[in-house]
């Protein structure tokens, strides 16, 4: 089963690797590509961290963010490891944190700054508000977390006795 892990990490910073490649050199800098009518393709440079945190700190957050991801990257090989093997959804969630992680780590190694490009935005009061553009190892991350924290708290523990779970 680690094997499945293992994989589903590598597709997910394959495919991180390459829509972001695709954004770069097919994309203009901050021009909006509508897809749909709440969905755009915009290219965005992040030198910081989730909705662009520390991006003007002046270059430090670039070796900073990189140690970080590199020290939960090394964490979470370790955890998905020693994972049991009835632990199919834990290990799902930690494979995709731990691509993204690697996708993004990938950026900032070359380049310096993270790859956005996926931009959410909605309509209220006739403004226009926008979501902080995201890319695949972001995505990947935030279905990761849920599916950890998920599996924390809705999934038996036991698999020989399945009513058993955390929040009984």
């Amino acid at each position: 089963m680690k094997k499945i892990y293992f994989g589903l990490t590598a597709l997910v910073i394959l495919l991180d690797q390459i829509t972001k490649w695709m954004a770069n050199t097919q994309l203009t800098m901050h021009e909006q590509n509508p897809v749909m009518p709440f969905f755009n393709f915009t290219l965005m440079y992040n030198k910081g961290a989730a909705f662009s945190f520390l991006s003007n700190a002046g270059g430090w957050q670039r070796w900073f963010f990189t140690i970080v991801a590199v020290v939960i990257s090394i964490v979470l090989i370790v955890w998905l490891l020693r994972l049991k093997a009835h632990e199919k959804w834990l290990g799902i969630g930690l494979a995709l944190v731990l691509g993204g992680a690697i996708g993004n780590v990938i950026d900032r190694v070359r380049f310096g700054h993270v790859i956005d490009f996926i931009q959410w935005f909605g309509t209220w009061g006739g403004d226009t508000y926008y979501w902080p553009a995201f890319n695949i190892a972001d995505a990947a991350i935030l279905m990761g977390t849920a599916l950890i924290l998920i599996s924390s708290f809705f999934i038996a523990d036991d698999p020989q006795n399945p009513s058993v779970t955390h929040n009984t």
